[in-house]
């Protein structure tokens, strides 16, 4: 299995003087464990604990003790001999037992500077709300997703290419190769197993059985995060026909030709955002931070994973057929493989996307994107052609004090000086799909 880019950040957890219990949210198979026991093999010492697969663990956090005499029995039930040195502690699953949920700021409190926790779990998002007292403060959390361009091609064994793409210096002569491997991608997305699976064995086709098995593992889960039938019924309803909507604004009442309401909908779609599958991107009409997402305007629909959307939509041989992904599904796939590498530039949990719209009537200027640099907002749009068609950007521009824009396209890295309508000059960088996922080093570096 290939090496995962968060292992860098764990370390970096496990670096920290004051460390607290990390806690791992994210998707179903986004794979939260497999990365764990990656980072497990750093210590001597590393206790596994599978709530879901063996609920009798359970029983070890529902008597009151000291850290360390449950430490010692957590080494007993795990068969391992207690050895001097640092030990990791992961215990999967844990939205199966409120006492270990609580119990978590006991770890913080006792500082055991050899003991390192880790907790993850895949419905752990389901008990939010519900009245179960997190350790506030004595936590801290990261979002795991699915894998980045750079990561498919460490998967893929193109080390020395994804070097080059780590330090933004792809040749031009690299570029339609390296292109042709964003496409490649794009159509499989970044799903951890579908990426090794495709890594081993190169065959497209294959991947339909590991597509339709993460699918049905969602569905399944319905019946673990809806509060009542109707809701069971309206995530079932989204899981099953929301795919096609990728990356488009939406409307909740009525969503996907269904008669359920705009209210019942909202709180379906919410509840699925607790487990990390989708987003609601909602627009934005600020050009200065901060940033504030308006909640009256109708959202854009964002995935976890292009390669489910593909899949999940029936848009496969579109994809694969494309020479360009912009043509690909009327730019939808792009728009959505663009957002999946913005959103996975950052791990903080919080972390959301938005796009722009201009706070005028009548106005039907939009611009794809919008990512706070510093102290900036730059505006990211994803289309190919001349720089005269890229109205809504240049209204952008007009309405912000820094002179900085990005447009994703499939062509290499350049730069332009655009003129606005107003006479405003502002710098164009255009990126490569590619690149997304560098972007902040890019902006860094034209900022300066």
């Amino acid at each position: 299995m290939f090496e995962r880019n968060m292992i860098t950040e764990l370390e970096q957890w496990a670096a920290k003087q004051n460390r607290k219990p990390l806690i791992l949210r994210g998707a179903r198979q986004v794979g939260k464990t497999t990365l764990v026991d990656s980072f497990s093999k750093k210590f001597e010492n590393y206790l596994y604990l599978n709530f879901e697969k063996n609920p009798s663990a359970m029983t070890l956090f529902e008597k009151e003790q000291e850290i360390a005499d449950l430490l010692a029995e957590i080494f007993l039930f795990c068969n391992k001999e207690n050895r001097p040195g640092k030990t990791l502690l992961f215990i999967d699953e844990i939205q199966n037992s409120k006492t270990a949920i609580t119990g978590l700021r006991y770890f913080y409190e006792a500082k055991l500077p050899d003991l390192y926790v880790i907790t993850a779990g895949s419905l752990l998002e389901t008990m939010l709300n519900k009245k179960i007292p997190f350790p506030v403060g004595r936590a801290e959390y990261l979002a795991v997703r699915p894998c980045v361009f750079n990561e498919f091609l460490r998967a893929v064994g193109e080390m020395q290419l994804e070097k080059a793409l780590l330090n933004c210096k792809i040749p031009e002569a690299l570029h339609s190769k390296t292109k042709n491997l964003f496409s490649t991608f794009t159509l499989i997305g970044g799903m951890p197993e579908v990426v090794a699976d495709y890594a081993a064995n190169k065959n497209f086709v294959g991947l339909n059985s590991i597509y339709e098995s993460l699918l049905t593992s969602y569905r399944d889960d319905v019946e673990k995060y809806a509060k009542n039938d109707t809701m069971g019924n309206i995530i079932r309803h989204i899981l099953q026909a929301g795919w096609k909507f990728a990356a488009e604004r939406i409307t909740l009442g009525g969503f996907a030709d269904s008669s359920y309401k705009s209210r019942e909908m909202g709180e379906a779609f919410r509840t699925l955002e607790k487990t990390f599958v989708l987003e609601l991107c909602y627009p934005t009409t600020d050009t200065l931070v901060p940033v504030a997402k308006d909640l009256k305007r109708s959202p854009k629909l964002l995935w976890l994973d292009c390669g489910l959307i593909n899949y999940a939509a029936n848009v496969q041989k579109e994809v694969f057929g494309a020479v360009d992904i912009l043509d690909a599904w009327r730019g939808k796939i792009a728009e959505q493989i663009v957002a999946q590498e913005l959103l996975a530039i950052d791990s903080r949990v919080s972390n959301q996307r938005n796009f722009w719209i201009r706070n005028k009537k009548d106005s039907d200027a939009e611009v794809d994107f919008v990512l706070q640099h510093d102290s900036k907002v730059i505006p990211v749009e994803v289309k190919s052609g001349h720089n005269a068609h890229l109205r809504s950007l240049r209204l952008f521009m007009d309405e912000t004090p820094h002179d900085i824009a990005v447009r994703i396209w499939s062509q290499p890295f350049s730069l332009d000086e655009v003129i606005t309508q107003k006479g405003k000059k502002f710098r164009l960088i255009n990126l490569p799909f590619y690149y997304v996922g560098q972007l902040e080093k890019i902006l860094k570096q034209y900022s300066e």
